[in-house]
């Protein structure tokens, strides 16, 4: 029986043997963090403390902005002593607060309780109240997602231990190094959405993993490990969803819960794990540094907040110049202008680049040969919306699926006219959102 998968995608080289088989470090605490404040999807947090407040690690100093939002807390113990814009992981400058440690560990009181004998009510409490959000991707708030409507009844919860990035091996390790509470996590989510059954996805150049996270379930009747072809973009919700339930999520703007499905990342099952059992907030994540010039490339566990220079100081800096500097990994992340940006709850990765890996090559016309088409995972015409958007016929860019793209960058990867199409893409979708606000 062969491996299962999705239509579409493409093979780029995974490049993990970098850090696949660094265990997971405890990074020092940093001098300093910068919490921003918007770090997930939704309304940004609104600060509740001012300059000169002492704060204990875990201590709630941003409140969530409305349902679809969570709180922020600091990740080391110390004073705040700027709040101001500064440079966030997705290359922009956003609001957020300074915390300046005062060099011990002090932490707000955590608890150890039996989350068996937690209600669904309490479980969701405890989740929204420690500002946990999806860690593998756009960082959507988990308790959301545990919250659908009665018209859409969750039948099933898919963790993603895919990983299907080039580079990145984080979630490698997760799940070689704490697969019990990623199990422990899972249960958790399938109680909350009263799901039957559980499935974690595994891409198939993993096979420590699959094999270990079987050993553990080899006695569950309703949580299974599924091998996955190796395949990008494998771990996106809509191509794992199908790859291991063949259902299909519509397009245009359909969710997963449409199909019975709630979908989180294998970090995120720990960070809920963690938030239900302990009350324990979400202010440190692991996070990939890597690249061919990373002097010692590594898995850190890491305090929300730590800059990324401070990330790659720890890994002994690099052996050439930078020449570009990538938060998350290769085909979606974001180039960041500088190190100063700190790592966020979804950082799951700091890639560098050298300057030869960091050339952009010039764009030319596109030849119309199909190739973007025949990749995408979405079953859009990227070449089509692109020239729709070139010229300003937004209305035409909608109507072929603009915004159902879900910017993997495929299509870029293998188009031979290096067109910009996922950044053509994004203005369709900034236009279509302002069109449609007025």
């Amino acid at each position: 029986m062969g491996l299962k998968t999705f239509p579409g995608g493409i093979h780029p080289a995974d490049s993990k043997s970098y850090a696949e088989n660094a265990a997971i470090e405890t990074m020092p605490l940093p001098k300093k963090v910068v919490i921003p404040l918007s770090q997930h999807i939704g309304a940004p947090a609104k600060a509740c403390v001012k300059v000169g407040d002492e704060v204990l690690a875990g201590q709630v100093i941003a409140e969530a902005g409305g349902f679809v939002s969570i709180p922020m807390h600091a990740s080391i113990s110390g004073k705040i002593t700027k709040i101001d814009l500064f440079d966030h992981p997705s290359g922009i400058k956003s609001p957020a607060i300074e915390i300046t440690g005062n060099g011990e560990d002090n932490w707000v009181k955590l608890s150890d309780d039996n989350v068996e004998t937690l209600s669904v009510d309490e479980l969701k409490k405890r989740i929204s109240a420690a500002g946990v959000c999806g860690m593998g991707g756009a960082g959507f708030p988990t308790h959301v997602k545990l919250s659908p409507p009665a018209e859409n009844p969750i039948d099933t919860v898919i963790l993603n231990g895919v990983e299907c990035e080039p580079y990145l091996t984080a979630d490698y390790r997760i799940m070689l190094e704490r697969a019990e509470d990623i199990i422990a996590g899972l249960k958790i989510l399938m109680k909350t959405v009263n799901a039957k059954k559980g499935i974690i996805g595994i891409e198939a150049n993993k096979p420590k993993a699959i094999k270990h996270m079987k050993e553990l379930v080899k006695n569950e009747t309703n949580i299974s490990v599924v091998s996955l072809k190796v395949k990008y973009p494998q771990g996106a919700e809509k191509q794992l969803i199908y790859a291991t339930t063949k259902r299909k999520v519509p397009n245009k703007g359909g969710l997963p819960m449409q199909v019975g499905v709630v979908v989180q990342n294998v970090g995120t099952a720990v960070a809920v794990y963690e938030a239900c059992r302990y009350e324990k907030p979400l202010i440190e994540r692991i996070i990939t540094v890597t690249g061919k010039i990373v002097k010692n490339p590594k898995n850190l566990k890491a305090r929300i907040g730590t800059k990324y220079s401070d990330l790659l100081e720890y890994c002994g800096g690099t052996s050439e110049e930078i020449g570009k500097a990538i938060s998350g990994g290769p085909m979606m992340g974001a180039a960041v202008p500088n190190l100063e940006a700190p790592m966020a709850k979804t950082s799951s990765g700091l890639l560098i680049f050298n300057r030869a890996e960091a050339h952009k090559e010039d764009e030319s016309t596109c030849i119309r040969c199909g190739r973007c088409v025949d990749v995408c995972p979405m079953n859009i015409v990227p070449s089509l919306i692109v020239h729709n958007v070139r010229y300003d016929d937004i209305d035409e860019a909608e109507r072929y699926g603009v915004m159902d793209c879900i910017k993997c960058g495929s299509c870029a990867y293998v188009c031979p006219s290096h067109i910009k199409l996922i950044q053509w893409i994004d203005i369709g979708k900034l236009k279509v959102s302002q069109k449609n606000r007025k």
